[in-house]
């Protein structure tokens, strides 16, 4: 089994799936999944738009990529998406439409990830629940926690939720050892004043191979947690540095193998065949 991995997309829905597409045609290995740390960009209505989009939004469209080509049908992204036949699964960050993930989510509520797109291709897994990808010789396990973290009691839903709180205080118990942890947000385990408290609690608590953030704006980086088990990744956000290509790490692949887990960085030799000038064209 492959997982892509990526973070921080704002609007670039469609890209995670061209950079997969190019891989599959450079490499011939196959991808099964695609995992997404969180700042999707979903925003179905302009009108629901935060600051910070509006603002990004003025001089790169690409931030609305959401709303353009993800909640109505396009011919030629749905037969690129159908022949790819490989579906996205993310977690919340803070740059979405809560209200209409939260609406969403409630009318899922029997499941643990919900689709929020018009071609079911992109779905949001629920914060703190075991979730498990099937291929026919593999099960990966993962926990997703999306949104950020407060330490000042604020209400805006893009901070972390007492409903996912409580659900993430039952995931403590668990005996269970996990593949991967994926959040938006980092833990607040160093001295920074920001981060998550409930990731730190998490990776303290319940056993993880992997954990894979981004949000952050840090460069990449692999190192051990200070759990002294999982190994923490920093996602290079998926965005188009001066030069318009896309930096190192912003595209891992995750294998397991007969219960063996090992990732590659994805060489910016290829991620940079898709630059910002040309990536739709391709």
């Amino acid at each position: 089994m492959k997982i892509a991995i990526f973070s921080d997309i704002h609007g670039k829905i469609l890209l995670p799936f061209k950079l997969v597409d190019l891989y599959q045609k450079e490499t011939g290995n196959k991808i099964d999944f695609i995992l997404q740390c969180g700042d999707m960009g979903a925003f179905p209505d302009i009108s629901s738009l935060d600051k910070a989009t509006i603002k990004h939004a003025q001089n790169d469209r690409d931030e609305l990529g959401f709303y353009d080509d993800f909640t109505k049908i396009n011919p030629n992204i749905k037969a690129f998406l159908d022949e790819l036949n490989i579906n996205m699964i993310c977690v919340r960050g803070n740059h979405e439409d809560h209200d209409f993930l939260d609406n969403l989510e409630s009318e899922n509520a029997e499941n643990s990830l919900f689709s929020i797109d018009i071609y079911k291709r992109v779905f949001v897994c629920k914060s703190g629940l075991k979730q498990e990808l099937k291929t026919e010789k593999d099960t990966l396990t993962f926990v997703g926690i999306g949104r950020i973290g407060d330490r000042k009691g604020r209400n805006e839903k893009k901070f972390i939720q007492e409903y996912e709180r409580k659900q993430i205080k039952k995931l403590l118990k668990t005996k269970d050892i996990f593949d991967i942890l994926i959040t938006h947000d980092k833990d607040d385990g160093s001295q920074r004043g920001y981060g998550m408290a409930e990731i730190r609690e998490v990776l303290d608590n319940v056993i993880f191979h992997y954990h894979f953030y981004g949000h952050t704006g840090e460069p990449f980086n692999q190192e051990i947690d200070l759990n002294r088990i999982t190994q923490s990744i920093k996602i290079k956000e998926l965005e188009f540095n001066e030069s318009g290509v896309l930096g190192k790490g912003c595209m891992i692949i995750l294998t397991k193998e007969n219960e063996n887990l090992s990732i590659e960085i994805v060489e910016q030799k290829l991620t940079n065949k898709l630059a910002k000038y040309n990536w739709k064209l391709q």
